[in-house]
Order: C-alpha cells, then sequence, then structure tokens
C-alpha cells in the first residue's frame, strides 16, 4: 500500500491546546481513517513542523486523510500551510 504523509506547518497554539497534544491529537484524527506509519515533530527555520506518515489506497484517499487531520489540527492550532506529499521510491513528490 501506497505510503503519504501531512507536513503541516503551525502558527500560535489554540487557547487551551497543550503543546505535547497537538502531535497525538494529529494521529488520532488520522487514524480514524487509515492506518499511522509515524509521527513526527521538527523545527525548520524556526518554525515547528508536524508530519504525519500514512498509508492511503491512492492519492484521493491520501487527500481526504490529509483534510480529515487538517480539520482536526484547527481546533488546537492555527495552521500556516501544509502539504500532501506520497512517498515513490526514496522521495517524496507533492499530492495534487
Amino acid at each position: 500500500m501506497p505510503s503519504f504523509r501531512l507536513t503541516l506547518i503551525i502558527g500560535a497554539l489554540r487557547p487551551g491546546a497543550a503543546p505535547d497534544s497537538v502531535l497525538p491529537h494529529l494521529a488520532a484524527a488520522a487514524a480514524q481513517l487509515t492506518t499511522v506509519e509515524a509521527t513526527d515533530l521538527a523545527v525548520v527555520a524556526g518554525s515547528p513542523r508536524a508530519i504525519v506518515r500514512f498509508t492511503a489506497d491512492d492519492a484521493a484517499m491520501a487527500l481526504r486523510v490529509g483534510d480529515h487531520v487538517l480539520a482536526a489540527a484547527r481546533t488546537s492550532v492555527e495552521p500556516v500551510s501544509w502539504q500532501v506529499t506520497e512517498r515513490i521510491k526514496a522521495r517524496w513528490y507533492p499530492v495534487r
């Protein structure tokens, strides 16, 4: 099954949101629709990035998962930008 990932650049936390709850919240949202393979949180150029890697049958399903996770993210953070990518061999390519 193809592997996809959602990369979400996080702006501010919503009032009452705990920083350590954001990534588990995103993973739980993805897990409602598919299998979550991995999660990660990184700081790149001073911006926090949440990464949720998951499986999906095709690009259309991956975009649905991405939209679902983004909707969940908006309850606890202000998303700056996001992108769904697909792993093909050793590289990640944007899903359109």
